[in-house]
């Protein structure tokens, strides 16, 4: 049982403890009475720091301690707190060296604290530690962390499964957009032939109405005096320059018409080569098996690259490689499977 003296003693501590640790540090500058040039503004962050020092130490430790260290933090206690009294009651109209004085050894009074107060400071932080609290809290620390893992394990399996998919999807629009980024060139040629083909419709017309008005003007040609003829060599010369004339505008009507009908039919060859590009994805699709694949893409390779007559020259046939029948893709495939 602890005697009367060494309660006493702990009381004590306590108290001097608590004197400090509750300290208020706002009541030291006093610039209402020491004026704005004689003050302790500079004492609150020296002071602030002193206590924190006291504030670490926990009461709870002293029931554990021996006299000889309750005595070491009473004495310590008492002198910082000696400090912080004098700089409360000192008056006004005393030396600033004074002052400046007690602002020193505040400032000073750290390091001696600290010595004789860290291990009190140790002792406490280990007596207020819960280390089986530690223990169980980090268990479910690991364990939650571990829930966590599982989840966002699942949750990227599940997300991965998910890109994929959408990646597929990518491609696949990506495939589309690469077919029909290709048909716009079958498209525009088709387009620039349509324009030419009426650029020479035009033709045909302007061609047509030369060639009528001349025909109109011949008749009356041999009326006009100047070119009356007189004799029947100047009537065969005339006949000849009517002849040759008319001749050639007939050959620009023809002409006309033959490049209308020309670009008309590229026009058409262009357009069915674009449908062929824009439609052959969705029938291999359609296909399932390998054979019929081979015959539609043989077919509509042959349909979009194969040379096609110009609409120039009468009777032109394909001088590229005629696409194989259906019957002899057909016979290859099957060959291949025996």
């Amino acid at each position: 049982m602890p005697s009367n003296q060494e309660k006493q003693l702990r009381q004590q501590t306590a108290e001097s403890l608590a004197r400090l640790q509750s300290f208020d540090t706002s009541l030291l500058p006093r610039e209402k009475e020491l004026g704005s040039v004689v003050n302790f503004s500079e004492s609150v962050q020296p002071a602030e720091r002193l206590i924190a020092l006291y504030k670490r130490v926990s009461q709870t430790i002293l029931d554990d301690l021996p006299e000889s260290h309750l005595n070491a933090i009473v004495s310590q206690a008492n002198s910082d707190y000696n400090i912080l009294k004098q700089i409360l009651e000192f008056q006004p109209g005393k030396p600033v060296t004074e002052r400046d004085s007690l602002i020193i050894k505040l400032d000073q009074a750290y390091q001696p604290c600290f010595n004789a107060l860290q291990s009190f400071i140790s002792f406490s932080a280990s007596k207020s530690t819960d280390f089986q609290g530690l223990e169980r809290q980090a268990r479910a620390t690991i364990q939650t962390v571990s829930d966590m893992g599982n989840k966002l394990s699942d949750e990227l399996r599940t997300k991965s499964q998910e890109a994929e998919r959408v990646l597929e999807l990518v491609r696949r629009a990506a495939a589309e957009h690469g077919v029909s980024q290709q048909a716009i060139y079958f498209r525009d040629d088709a387009k620039e032939h349509e324009d030419n083909a009426i650029l020479s419709r035009k033709d045909i017309r302007n061609s047509a109405i030369i060639l009528g008005v001349y025909a109109v003007f011949t008749l009356f040609l041999h009326k006009i005096p100047v070119i009356k003829p007189e004799d029947v060599y100047q009537t065969a010369q005339l006949a000849i320059s009517k002849v040759l004339i008319f001749g050639v505008l007939s050959y620009m009507v023809y002409l006309a018409t033959k490049n209308f009908m020309a670009h008309k039919h590229n026009a058409v060859i262009n357009r069915h080569r674009q449908n062929a590009l824009m439609t052959y994805k969705a029938l291999v699709e359609a296909a399932k098996e390998v054979a019929n694949k081979e015959v539609i893409l043989t077919h509509a390779s042959a349909c979009i690259f194969a040379p096609q007559p110009t609409g120039y020259s009468a009777g032109a046939s394909s001088d590229g490689p005629a696409a194989k029948s259906v019957v002899e893709l057909l016979t290859n495939t099957i060959s291949g499977e025996k």
